[in-house]
């Protein structure tokens, strides 16, 4: 008999994502394979983002329609993970009669046993706080089949946060600050660096929070962790690694040592995604951020300083209850003042049980939809004008696949994380994985466009 085949369907951010991998590979050791798309699965998980309530409602109305996946094919199994499930458990259970199992962001390893109780007709809900680094003791993703070659892996240092930002529900759906032993994350990097990965992007909900629970006690060498910027330089010195990034960091955890790895460390890469929320602080006050606008430009000041060349990113909330028009343009002034190269930015959305819903002083969906389209016009041109004095560089691209154009243009990033869209001679082929130098031409809203400084690979001018 064929093995069962299983796809997931992710939402969310680099976690979810990370966590999507980590399952596959559960349920691959669980003797499924990986279909080619979910009209050929037999399993379906869903792994869940619960950061806003679209995402959330996104499951719901995914899963309505999920029936009718399910019925199309005798024994087909439908799961449901990540975070919605750790905060909802086994209501989802109770609301949606064709959902077999559910399993939070805490128990990612039942699910082998959780498909097996599924296929005897047995549902359960396994959404309990797990506090121990065993939790992180997952067999490690197996490079992807030889389509080219795999050259970028995320490695999770930390989870957990005890920050309760008063509009984020993270600490409800992932828990209580953990930080990994350091010597898994070096030998789990140091296997990348053997299978040819030579980028690698570090993991954590509050990501540089790593191990500062057990610096502060004393505890450090006890439990096998370490300050952040530390196991930044172990992993630096690993053979292979060109490139570290991680995410998301929390400006409240930046420190001098940090700041110096940016401009020592050769592999850590000139790109910072710093989320700010808001520029105003009277809103980072109220939601609860614990720094001032002035301390986040001290931040990015140290940063530039010690790697000019730096590219940084941040997150936006517009909206926020109480939120006026002079807090909002604190906001746009940081955007500017910070010289943001990019930004996601987003309208509040009120989480159940977090503070920040208990707030009255709401703004009207007409003001923040305002807001939102003029932030977001503003790091539009911010964007193009930091591409176009990149214009006339030389950058090392690490090519991830086709263009969104298509006709054979490849698209990749280089070191300050951008986009760059390169067109080849007719008769060369790069694979994702490849590295490819080149010069910068162009400057688009979301791009950069490269050719190769190779002249044989460079693609014909336009007649």
């Amino acid at each position: 008999m064929d093995a069962k085949r299983f796809a997931i369907r992710t939402y969310g951010c680099q976690m979810n994502v990370h966590d999507s991998e980590k399952v596959a590979t559960l349920l691959e050791d669980a003797g499924l394979d990986a279909a080619p798309g979910e009209a050929e699965a037999d399993v379906l998980v869903i792994n869940t983002c619960s950061i806003r309530d679209k995402a959330e409602h996104q499951l719901y109305s995914d899963l309505g329609k999920l029936r009718a996946w399910k019925d199309a094919k005798a024994g087909r199994v439908v799961g449901v993970a990540g975070c919605v499930a750790q905060q909802v458990g086994d209501k989802l259970l109770g609301r949606f009669d064709h959902v077999d199992f559910v399993f939070g962001t805490h128990n990612l390893r039942r699910v082998g046993e959780m498909l097996e109780a599924a296929d005897s007709g047995t549902r359960a809900a396994w959404v309990g706080e797990d506090a121990s680094p065993e939790r992180f003791d997952l067999p490690m993703r197996r490079p992807e089949a030889p389509v080219g070659r795999r050259h970028r892996a995320f490695v999770t240092v930390m989870e957990g946060c005890d920050m309760f930002c008063s509009f984020c529900i993270v600490p409800s759906t992932r828990g209580r600050e953990i930080s990994r032993v350091a010597t898994a994350i070096e030998a789990e990097v140091l296997s990348l660096a053997e299978q040819g990965i030579r980028e690698v992007t570090l993991l954590g909900q509050t990501v540089n929070a790593y191990g500062r629970h057990d610096v502060r006690r004393g505890q450090a060498a006890a439990v096998g962790t370490m300050p952040f910027a530390e196991l930044l330089a172990r992993l630096d010195a690993i053979p292979g690694i060109e490139r570290i990034r991680y995410t998301s960091p929390h400006p409240l955890f930046y420190d001098d040592e940090l700041i110096r790895a940016h401009g020592e460390l050769a592999s850590l890469c000139p790109h910072v995604h710093l989320p700010v929320q808001s520029g105003s602080n009277r809103i980072l006050e109220a939601m609860r951020r614990r720094y001032t606008r002035e301390r986040y430009f001290e931040i990015v000041d140290a940063l530039r300083t010690a790697r000019p060349d730096v590219s940084i990113t941040s997150d936006l909330i517009v909206g926020f209850p109480g939120e006026t028009e002079s807090d909002f343009e604190d906001t746009l002034d940081l955007v500017e003042r910070a010289a943001l190269v990019d930004s996601f930015s987003f309208k509040y959305s009120p989480r159940p049980g977090t503070k920040a819903a208990e707030m009255t002083d709401e703004v009207s969906p007409e003001v923040a939809q305002d807001r939102l389209e003029r932030l977001q016009a503003k790091q539009k041109v911010q964007t193009l004008a930091y591409h176009a004095r990149r214009v006339g560089e030389q950058a090392l691209v690490f090519v991830d696949g086709e263009s969104r154009r298509g006709d054979g243009q490849l698209s990749g990033r280089d070191p300050q994380h951008r986009v760059v869209n390169v067109d080849l001679a007719p008769g060369h082929r790069i694979v994702p994985g490849d590295a490819l130098a080149v010069d910068l031409v162009e400057a688009l809203p979301h791009c950069l466009i490269g050719v190769p400084i190779d002249p044989a690979l460079r693609a014909p001018s336009p007649a």
